[in-house]
């Protein structure tokens, strides 16, 4: 499988900065790059995670943070290249950053700007800080974990993406991931049921 060429810096944090990833992405002229978006794994996924993952044949893979025993990383290594951030469970893991900005190009062309952070809504809005944040980093979609809760909605003129998790189940939520589809034509977003491998609804068109 072709895997994306890009560029990247990480910054260490400083008592007064959050660290963090800067990417560039390159997007094939002839298909949709896939994205896989996992998030809340909580050092045990779910045992299926890495079939499902492996299913959607995904470019890159995002972990949206509290990731756990950094080990849950590796298999998904192996499939892709995996960009992460860290949750409030990571303090343990000062290399991985807090946010990472990825920008996502058709050669010259910026198709889309993403912003990854842990925590980034509360309920169906987004929190100000991380409007902040986006906005400073020309993001249109901000991608984020904590809540477990499988989302996609708009808010502050920002599209929001949570996959859900695909760690230990939490009450009665789903055990679910996402998946980014990104092209000249435009980008689509869906929920995947890491369970069955099929669909979950809601699913929705980037806009």
């Amino acid at each position: 499988m072709k895997r994306p060429r890009g560029s990247s810096t990480i910054r260490r944090k400083t008592a007064r900065e959050s660290s963090h990833g800067s990417h560039v992405l390159s997007v094939p002229s002839d298909r949709a790059l896939r994205v896989v978006v996992v998030s809340d794994t909580h050092s045990s996924p779910h045992p299926n995670a890495i079939h499902v993952v492996r299913q959607l044949a995904p470019d890159v893979i995002l972990h949206g943070g509290d990731i756990g025993d950094l080990e849950v990383l590796s298999p998904l290594r192996a499939i892709a290249p995996v960009f992460a951030v860290r949750g409030n469970i990571d303090g343990h893991a000062p290399e991985i950053p807090d946010f990472v900005e990825l920008e996502l190009r058709l050669r010259e062309t910026r198709l889309l700007k993403i912003l990854l952070i842990h925590r980034a809504v509360y309920g169906p809005r987004l929190l100000p800080d991380a409007a902040a944040l986006a906005r400073r980093s020309s993001a249109s979609l901000v991608v984020c974990g904590h809540s477990h809760v499988p989302f996609i909605g708009r808010d502050r003129g920002l599209t929001l993406f949570n996959p859900g998790s695909i760690g230990p189940k939490r009450f009665n939520l789903p055990i679910t991931l996402g998946l980014l589809c990104v092209s000249e034509s435009g980008a689509t977003l869906k929920h995947v049921s890491c369970e069955t491998g099929e669909t979950w609804l809601p699913g929705a068109p980037l806009q």
